[in-house]
């Protein structure tokens, strides 16, 4: 795999596209894919584009899903890639957008290079950083694959077949304000409740299937007034979904019973993001992946984690995807960088994939 792959990567990353500001970034795709691939395009109603590229060779393969997503974190605009002793990274105080723009170019590489692949769909989607939004709202209807690979992961050898059930909990404490300095027996801390109500629930690592997290919390006004409400962000995955719910009660409980003790109110929104789910190990779309880490001369190991992916929220809508790798390093920070070196194993590891399913008997 040539120089190409490189340019096409520090072309993506410099078009900005932070969560909530993917459009321009979408449109460039769009067109590329229409240009490069002869792919027929189109954007769904939340903005996620989808491009179907026919089959090269044989045309009776299953059709494959290949996904990744367009948004980036903060701080992303401005991105001006450099090249250096084998090393892409950034050359100010940006993160490189490798996850997932590296992914993304390694899709366009591998289609541009594969000597034969099964009929494609290309899905680049919207907000996954905040969210899994894309994936939560693509129009799957419109898709024909039943198997999907999400070049969204950092190691080769790594194939991501499953992922916890992930609750939100919206937690809104209220007390009393009153005078601080002059009347403070009169009023309810929320604070106070919240702190309480923090303390004496599980949180963290609870066991190695299952976490929890308070992620946010606002409260108060003034210095001098008893605060009469706060605002907590807090969630739990686990493994197992039944692990997630007993979590997720727990959680509740402590802030109703500390509530309670105080004479204070509380209101709390729990919503499922998505459900644990995951591909067994000898499917189809792992097997193929599989062959194609060790055609790169790896050794591939499954592995569920408890991250949320588009591949997980695929799963729970009724398509076989798993997670596969790009080589990038320290994504979600200045220090972001990818070898050159990774960039190209990743496409020609994707090439080789699509290579092998591009027949009946792969694919």
């Amino acid at each position: 795999m040539n120089e190409r792959i490189v340019e096409l990567f520090c072309e993506l990353v410099r078009i900005d596209s932070e969560s909530g500001s993917e459009g321009r970034f979408i449109e460039h795709m769009k067109r590329l894919l229409e240009r490069e691939l002869g792919a027929q395009t189109e954007i769904d109603a939340f903005g996620n584009l989808i491009g179907r590229v026919p089959a090269k060779g044989d045309g009776r393969a299953a059709p494959i899903l290949l996904a990744a997503h367009a948004d980036t974190v903060k701080p992303g605009v401005g991105i001006e890639p450099i090249v250096e002793d084998g090393v892409i990274r950034s050359a100010g105080e940006t993160i490189l957008g490798a996850d997932d723009k590296a992914g993304i170019a390694q899709i366009v590489e591998a289609v541009r290079g594969a000597t034969a692949h099964p009929p494609l769909e290309i899905v680049i989607t919207l907000g996954e950083e905040v969210g899994l939004k894309g994936s939560r709202h693509l129009d799957v209807d419109r898709l024909r694959a039943k198997r999907a690979y999400i070049i969204d992961s950092e190691r080769f050898d790594e194939i991501i077949v499953g992922g916890p059930t992930h609750i939100s909990l919206d937690i809104e404490v209220r007390g009393k304000a009153a005078h601080a300095g002059m009347e403070p027996e009169k009023g309810i801390s929320a604070i106070r409740v919240a702190a309480n109500a923090i303390a004496r629930m599980p949180e963290g690592r609870i066991d190695s299937e299952t976490t929890a997290n308070v992620g946010t919390i606002q409260g108060g006004l003034i210095r001098n007034g008893v605060p009469d409400r706060v605002s907590i962000q807090a969630e739990c995955r686990s493994l197992v979904h039944e692990k997630a719910l007993r979590q997720a009660a727990a959680m509740k409980s402590a802030f109703e019973s500390a509530a309670r003790e105080m004479n204070a109110a509380v209101k709390i929104d729990e919503r499922i993001e998505y459900e644990a789910a995951r591909v067994d190990d000898d499917a189809d779309v792992v097997r193929l992946a599989a062959r194609a880490i060790e055609a790169a001369g790896l050794t591939p190991r499954t592995k569920v984690i408890t991250g949320g992916t588009d591949a997980l929220v695929l799963m729970n809508r009724g398509i076989e995807a798993v997670a596969l790798g790009f080589g990038g390093e320290n994504a979600h920070s200045v220090d972001e960088r990818i070898p050159v070196a990774a960039l190209k194993k990743g496409g020609e590891i994707l090439r080789t994939l699509l290579e092998l399913a591009a027949t009946p008997a792969g694919g």
